[in-house]
């Protein structure tokens, strides 16, 4: 049997302290796809105490509405849903390029998924937290973009004073949510512009 030296010892002894730094710090931090995973688990658990439909109506005259409706299944990948609370004017629809103020509480999912107490957000209930607004169909500007796409899906359907509560996920959500992977439930109202 071979004789280990000093020196062979403390490099052996160096590099199991290295690994094994390695792999707790490993288990600290979750992977991008641990992360999408996560928001699935928690976004399916939401819509598992719903009535969920797969199918858009034809018309926006067809979808249900009020705190029981279905929540519809707005794009393939199941990354946004939406329970229409009211339909809003049918007569003063929003056209690309017009600005859409808009008032939002919103809820972490993945918190309620985990079991932590999830507190709601946003500018519905305070005034102070000031106007949050984009311009329909531009995707360009950073004050629509920080948004993200979901939020103005609802106006493909509906008209000004329309109220929904959506299910985002990160992908088309705020863009603050997107690193994280953070699913929430908004419910938006949305407004014309008072000039």
């Amino acid at each position: 049997m071979m004789k280990l030296t000093n020196s062979i010892k403390c490099a052996v002894m160096l590099l199991l302290t290295v690994a094994a730094a390695g792999l707790s710090s490993c288990s600290k931090t979750e992977s991008y796809s641990n992360l999408l995973r996560e928001e699935e688990k928690a976004v399916n658990l939401f819509l598992s105490g719903q009535r969920v439909e797969n199918e858009i109506p034809a018309d926006s005259i067809s979808f249900l509405t009020g705190k029981d409706a279905p929540f519809y299944k707005l794009d393939e990948d199941g990354y946004v849903y939406m329970q229409v609370i009211s339909k809003g004017d049918p007569n003063d629809r929003v056209e690309k390029d017009d600005k859409v103020y808009f008032r939002f509480t919103r809820e972490n999912l993945k918190s309620v998924y985990l079991g932590y107490e999830s507190e709601t957000e946003g500018n519905s209930n305070n005034l102070a937290g000031g106007n949050a607004s984009f311009v329909y169909g531009n995707l360009y500007l950073p004050s629509s973009t920080q948004y993200g796409q979901g939020i103005q899906w609802p106006l493909k359907f509906f008209g000004y004073n329309c109220e929904v509560n959506l299910v985002l996920r990160s992908y088309y959500g705020f863009t603050s949510d997107q690193t994280y992977c953070m699913p929430y439930l908004i419910n938006v109202r949305y407004f014309k512009p008072e000039y």
